[in-house]
């Protein structure tokens, strides 16, 4: 009776141990799938520039050396769009 008894515990530990590996493979799969979809769905869409400012004139900003410096910007805008 005695061995009877070890042996339906340490089944039952294997059991166990199974479920247990099965359900992180689960999970992984899960995740892994979850980001595929992620990725395949950002796919379709594309950045493109919305609105380019360009900036430009000259300042009188140094009184040592009394010259005038240049000032150029450009910035600019993007926007996501679909595919």
């Amino acid at each position: 009776m005695k061995f009877r008894t070890l042996k339906i515990l340490r089944a039952r530990r294997n059991a166990r141990k199974r479920i247990q590996t099965t359900e992180k493979a689960v999970q992984a799969l899960i995740i892994g799938l979850a980001l595929a979809l992620i990725l395949l769905a950002g796919c379709s869409y594309r950045m493109i520039p919305y609105e380019t400012q360009i900036e430009y004139g000259t300042t009188d900003t140094d009184s040592k050396n009394n010259k005038l410096q240049e000032k150029k910007f450009i910035t600019q805008k993007w926007r996501w769009k679909n595919d």
